[in-house]
């Protein structure tokens, strides 16, 4: 198929905005799926892992292919929970377009907010679809002016609906000035197209208006019609809004309920209409791995192949299935290709491309395609694959650290082996999981990025790859910090086997503002001194970093800078000098007021207002701040900042303070002085 066809888009929305059921009827109308598979009885389709059925929610950004109107349209779809940050930000790497989907009685929610600052990040030109029409205080207007406030953007109604709630019947298609309705009898597939009822023509026209001066500010060629009195196409509307679409000056919004199968196809018709194909996405920023200059690439089927594995999921029978975007060149079956992140050649057994749980075998990827490598065993999510005489990286994803532990042992030593592969499985498809045997306590500590997070990896863990396993208590990851600068040299000298070892270096360490992470600069003279004793220092240091001061957590917000070097050729070696740096920053951090840092989370609790001050308190109890209160219809918004600690078990505590109807998301924020 012609790249100029080809969608790369993501579905990204708040959870329970009703994301996957849209996703579902979008592959029923497009022929993927015979029959619509529900969120509620566990049958949908792209949450094909059964703890996805079992929760109701989406976890795993899975990839799917569909084809409608001549275009073929990859869709990832992706997780609405905080907890899965890392699904979304890898997904929103490799899209070209986003539909973001929003509840008309929940408007603008506060995962919507945080996903749609990670497409803002990548620049993605994105559309809306306000879903939930149907639902008990739904208000398409609300959320409008909601979408204005909150993120910013120009939304642009393309179509409005007629009624709301129980009466919800139809959509008004304010391009061609009729009234669409969609029939039960085959699930919305047939629609009917009439004249606007007498009782909606003020606001049609009122609505019209609105989109022809929104038009008309993105064309010269509307407005001189316009002006002139003379009717506009529709042609001309859709083009004018899919520049600015792609420009990020407007936001074309749909109106539907994906349950009630009302908009989705005209959704589609959005999705082929209005998001750029590949050819038209903004070029990739790449970085030489040689020299580290970085260059633009542009998307070009003849060029040098550059793709990056965006995701990673182990399959028992075939292995880990790399899922890949290719951005330029073609990427064939049966050769082997160099990974340029790890220096390695691998090659590819089989090509795939994904239908949610079936796969088709391919010979070829071309630019602007996504599908799957089979047969890669050292790759990882983020690693560039191409050429080894064209090593050009694109660009590292940034994941952020996790902030909750717990301690997990088998119950039998014929469990410890299969504990350590089935890890070794959930790093390679998590990058924000992580494990590690804990010296002191001769524990295996698994970190991610919440409670909900953990334990839907647990759970993967003794289910899922039945391993017979104890689970600890959620324990939180402390880091370390300083108060005050504070300068020494340190000296080391030791004979193993007969050879001296002997280093010298002096160092500064000083604090950092919050969310700086830790920083090593290297400002004494180099020039005389060999790249391996820099590297064993940068080595040391990193390793101190990681080993903490006082209390063995990993150090954040630190600068150490080395100020001079001693070398003498014949004594000096590199394990001298890794163990006097680590030795001189344990020393000299040990005097610069050392102090234990623990995560503070960005908490947004939201319930009816009558329940509202028994939220406040309950966050306050646990060491909350509140930062802002929020009235909306239907529910009360608080956003505060708390200790990631004082924050265990809130759900229950949430539940009972507001009769069951209070809900909250969590993010990290940053780290602050825990007081001891």
């Amino acid at each position: 198929m012609d790249e100029k066809s080809i969608r790369n888009i993501g579905i990204m929305a708040h959870i329970d905005a009703g994301k996957t059921t849209t996703t579902e009827r979008i592959l029923y109308y497009t022929g993927e799926n015979h029959r619509i598979g529900e969120v509620d009885n566990g049958e949908a389709t792209m949450d094909w892992m059964q703890q996805e059925q079992d929760r109701g929610i989406t976890i795993t950004s899975a990839a799917t292919t569909c084809y409608w109107r001549d275009h073929q349209i990859n869709i990832i779809d992706t997780p609405g929970h905080v907890d899965f940050t890392a699904e979304v930000e890898r997904s929103l790497r490799v899209l070209d377009g986003a539909v973001g989907v929003f509840c008309a009685v929940g408007g603008v929610e506060p995962q919507t907010e945080t996903v749609w600052r990670q497409a803002d990040k990548y620049d993605i030109p994105r559309i809306a679809f306000v879903n939930k029409m149907d639902r008990l205080g739904a208000d398409f207007f609300e959320v409008l002016t909601e979408m204005e406030k909150k993120l910013s953007e120009h939304p642009v109604p393309l179509y409005i609906p007629v009624g709301s709630e129980s009466a919800f019947s139809g959509i008004i298609d304010l391009m061609s000035m009729e009234y669409l309705t969609f029939d039960p009898a085959d699930d919305g597939k047939t629609i009917t197209r009439s004249s606007i009822p007498e009782s909606e023509k003020d606001r049609a026209e009122e609505w019209r208006e609105k989109l022809i001066d929104s038009a008309s500010s993105f064309s010269d060629e509307i407005m001189e019609l316009y002006f002139a009195g003379e009717d506009i196409p529709r042609e001309m509307i859709i083009a004018a809004l899919r520049t600015a679409t792609l420009e990020r000056r407007c936001l074309p919004v749909f109106v539907g309920s994906s349950l009630k199968n009302i908009g989705v196809q005209t959704l589609l018709d959005g999705i082929v209409a209005l998001l750029p194909s590949p050819v038209e996405a903004k070029p990739m920023e790449t970085i030489n791995a040689k020299n580290g200059k970085t260059e633009e690439l542009t998307h070009n089927v003849n060029g040098p192949l550059e793709a990056l594995i965006f995701k990673i999921q182990v399959d028992p029978q075939a292995g880990p299935m790399c899922f890949v975007r290719v951005y330029s060149g073609v990427l064939k079956k049966g050769i082997a290709l160099y990974n340029i992140t790890k220096g390695k050649k691998e090659r590819v057994n089989r090509l795939l491309r994904m239908h949610a749980d079936r796969s088709e075998e391919l010979s070829e990827l071309k630019a602007g395609d996504i599908g799957v490598i089979i047969g890669f065993r050292l790759a990882q999510t983020g690693d560039t694959i191409g050429q080894e005489n064209h090593p050009f990286l694109l660009e590292k994803m940034q994941f952020p650290n996790p902030v909750i532990s717990i301690a997990i042992e088998p119950k039998s030593t014929a469990e410890q082996d299969k504990l350590h592969k089935a890890l070794e499985t959930l790093a390679m498809e998590d990058p924000t999981f992580t494990y590690k045997d804990n010296a002191e306590t001769g524990q295996l500590i698994i970190s991610g990025m919440g409670e909900l997070h953990l334990d839907v990896l647990v759970t993967r863990i003794t289910k899922e790859m039945k391993i017979d396993a104890r689970v600890g208590n959620p324990q939180v990851s402390y880091r370390e910090c300083i108060r005050s600068e504070a300068s020494g040299t340190e000296e080391f000298s030791r004979t193993i086997a007969g050879k001296e070892n002997n280093a010298t270096l002096s160092l500064t360490v000083r604090p950092l503002p919050p969310k700086s992470g830790n920083s090593l600069r290297i400002t004494a003279n180099t020039r005389d001194i060999p790249e391996e004793i820099v590297e064993a220092i940068t080595n040391g240091i990193n390793g101190a970093f990681q080993g903490g001061i006082r209390y063995g957590y990993e150090c954040t917000d630190i600068e150490a800078e080395v100020t001079d070097i001693k070398y003498d050729e014949n004594t000096s070696t590199p394990f001298a000098f890794t163990s006097c740096a680590a030795m001189a920053f344990d020393r000299i951090a040990s005097e610069a007021g050392p102090v234990l840092m623990q995560p503070v989370m960005k908490v947004q609790a939201s319930a009816p207002s009558e329940y509202i001050g028994d939220v406040i308190s309950s966050l306050t109890q646990r060491g909350g701040i509140v930062l802002s209160m929020e009235s909306k219809p239907g529910a009360d918004l608080v956003t505060a900042e708390a200790p990631l600690e004082k924050m265990f078990g809130y759900t229950t505590v949430l539940r009972s303070a507001t009769q069951g109807r209070g809900t909250f998301s969590m993010e990290f924020s940053h780290y602050a002085e825990k007081n001891q």
